[in-house]
């Protein structure tokens, strides 16, 4: 079998993320989205094993991902995997690509997809939690949607803060390391890490601010506090998904310090033209946790640039 294979850097010069986030939105814009059953969620011991099917027009895809959350200490990619594209009709696989790659531009060009259509069109100031590759593709997701003047970089790691940094002046704005406290000066708020625990003090968020909530992906974890969780009106991908992965919605709602009533639409009903953000002093939230079938469109329009 003769199976094309899109490595990292294959994909990356192949799908722009503007065109990942055109993709996505052209979905969930959709008057039915492609199937995806919950994900298989498994404790292998040093990590997570996690199993994405999902079908649709695109085809059928399947990602296979680990993620080890000690590997970064050692130098290596926290998230490892494979996605393969079959086809819808014959069901032949049509290409396999670097899921840690995939994963990485999807979870950005959804960040993206949100922040086009949540955030203040005036924003100036990007904080940055996390400067793994999650927090480098976010960069060019959040320069993709908005006209971004200067940018923190918020790590435990402070070098890798500093190459983020510089890459950020590369760009034109103004950029350098941070600290969290550094959310009070945010118009837009990207947390990118695997902090088990919230990364800031949500009553430091200032108004009119949008925050991405993307790294905690277990009921168990979270990186908004509840003050930030109830700052504000908030949005996820699917509802179903959310409720049952999202720890930083999941704790605050067994806690009773919020109810299901804050989340106010999904990104379907959010590209639809739900209002969501009534004026620009409201803090809006986006809480993703990564559903299969963003794979699968992300996967096909690398495809059809092949």
């Amino acid at each position: 079998m003769d199976l094309p294979v899109l490595h990292s850097k294959d994909l990356q010069k192949l799908l722009p993320i503007g065109v990942a986030i055109d993709a996505l939105e052209e979905v969930f814009g959709a008057s039915r989205l492609p199937e995806a059953p919950q994900r298989s969620h498994l404790d292998v011991g040093t990590g997570d094993l996690l199993l994405m099917p999902a079908w649709g027009d695109q085809g059928v895809g399947v990602k296979l991902v680990t993620v080890n959350p000690s590997n970064p200490d050692a130098g290596l990619p926290l998230i490892n995997g494979l996605y393969v594209l079959f086809s819808r009709r014959s069901l032949e696989p049509v290409v396999a690509i670097d899921a840690a790659a995939l994963t990485g531009i999807r979870t950005a060009a959804i960040s993206g997809l949100a922040t086009r259509h949540l955030a203040r069109p005036d924003v100036k100031t990007l904080v940055m939690f996390g400067a793994g590759t999650q927090a480098q593709h976010h960069l060019e997701s959040m320069l993709a949607v908005r006209a971004f003047e200067r940018a923190f970089f918020v790590s435990r790691t402070v070098w890798r803060a500093e190459e983020l940094a510089i890459r950020a002046r590369s760009y034109g704005l103004k950029a350098e390391t941070g600290v969290p406290e550094d959310v009070s000066r945010a118009d837009v708020v990207c947390t990118c890490t695997t902090s088990p625990t919230p990364v800031f003090d949500g009553e430091k968020l200032p108004a009119g601010a949008h925050v991405n909530a993307i790294g905690a992906y277990k009921p168990s974890t979270r990186e908004l506090d509840d003050a930030a969780i109830s700052r504000g009106p908030i949005v996820v991908e699917i509802r179903e998904a959310a409720l049952a992965e999202a720890g930083d919605l999941v704790i605050p709602l067994e806690a009773g310090v919020i109810d299901e009533s804050v989340i106010v639409a999904d990104l379907s009903e959010v590209v639809a033209g739900a209002l969501v953000r009534r004026n620009s002093s409201d803090v809006t939230i986006f809480k993703s946790v990564g559903v299969a079938f963003e794979d699968l469109v992300v996967a096909r329009a690398a495809f059809d640039r092949l």
